[in-house]
């Protein structure tokens, strides 16, 4: 199979070479794109790097690391790439893990592989505190919204993903900011794309981040809920309809009644200052309850929902 290696470039014209010596020769092309970074990280690579797997793309405008990317897969399609590898060029993402990403999408177990720094305790001694606590805030949104249960650390951008998943993403709908990797796993569960997680370390030194997360916060918030509501939307009411589809009508209606029933008459008890009969308290309670119930069997049965069989195994690899 021939692999590529995308590398954005944003600001990170010192710390790009070391990532480029670091990728083995097993790698058949490497696309760096320049996404319109002030320090012309692209010109100094092209003028500099004399390694011929390195193509330097362009962006006249900064587009974001999404958008860095989705050039990237283009121009990788376009050359015939059979797996299409993502790494910072930070310096965060160690190329020797290469390997051990693309080893489940050449056994044809996966569709697409990501890094997963949570995966051992041994590697997060390095992993700021704010990072751990948000990585796992972000990582619950990311299963609700994205149908991966089995998936951690869903902003990790260390990926690899094989040509018949990628040729079925609707490239131009991908979120092109840093909600990138999120809304990718997003598209993938639409396309029952089979996603798995693998165990790397990362690297923390002196580069900066350019997320600013004070304000990527909302729009983070509002991505997921947006995609949340659309992949229940078509997964159990367009694509299928199966009785987890019943208990989450059924659940949702009843908690809805019980709140509305319950709350009007506990208004109006203490309004007038008077006890609510028996049956007026146990109604609301019991359908609350079993509206509850229902929605927990309808999120087991999301949860067993996750796709388990690859793309390239049910479509052949031509």
């Amino acid at each position: 199979m021939k692999i590529g290696v995308i590398i954005p470039c944003y600001k990170v014209s010192n710390l790009v070479g070391d990532v480029l010596s670091g990728i083995g020769s097993d790698i058949d092309r490497i696309y760096v794109v320049d996404d319109h970074c002030p320090e012309n990280s692209g010109h100094k690579i092209a003028s500099t790097c004399q390694d011929p797997r390195v193509h330097v793309l362009y962006h006249n405008e900064n587009k974001g690391v999404g958008g860095a990317v989705i050039t990237g897969y283009r121009a990788a399609m376009h050359d015939g790439m059979d797996i299409i590898i993502k790494i910072d060029g930070d310096g965060q993402m160690d190329p020797a893990h290469i390997q051990s990403l693309i080893r489940p999408i050449l056994k044809g177990r996966a569709d697409y592989t990501k890094g997963n720094r949570f995966f051992s305790y041994e590697h997060l001694g390095n992993m700021p505190a704010i990072r751990l606590i948000g990585n796992g805030a972000l990582s619950f949104l990311s299963k609700l919204s994205s149908g991966y249960w089995n998936i951690v650390d869903p902003a990790n951008g260390y990926t690899a993903i094989h040509r018949i998943a990628l040729s079925q993403l609707p490239l131009e709908k991908i979120s092109e900011g840093y909600f990138f990797e999120n809304d990718m796993l997003f598209r993938l569960n639409s396309i029952r794309a089979v996603v798995i997680d693998v165990p790397i370390k990362a690297i923390y030194g002196s580069e900066k981040s350019n997320l600013q997360e004070h304000k990527v916060l909302i729009p983070f918030l509002f991505g997921h809920m947006k995609n949340f509501l659309k992949r229940i939307g078509y997964t159990y009411f367009v694509r299928d309809v199966s009785f987890a589809s019943i208990e989450l009508v059924f659940g949702l209606l009843l908690i809805t009644f019980g709140m509305v029933y319950g709350g009007f008459h506990w208004v109006t008890s203490v309004m007038n200052d008077i006890y609510a009969p028996s049956g007026v308290v146990m109604l609301p309670a019991l359908t609350v309850i079993l509206g509850m119930q229902l929605l927990l069997s309808a999120i087991n049965y999301d949860i067993q929902n996750v796709p388990k069989w690859p793309l390239q195994m049910l479509q052949g690899d031509e």
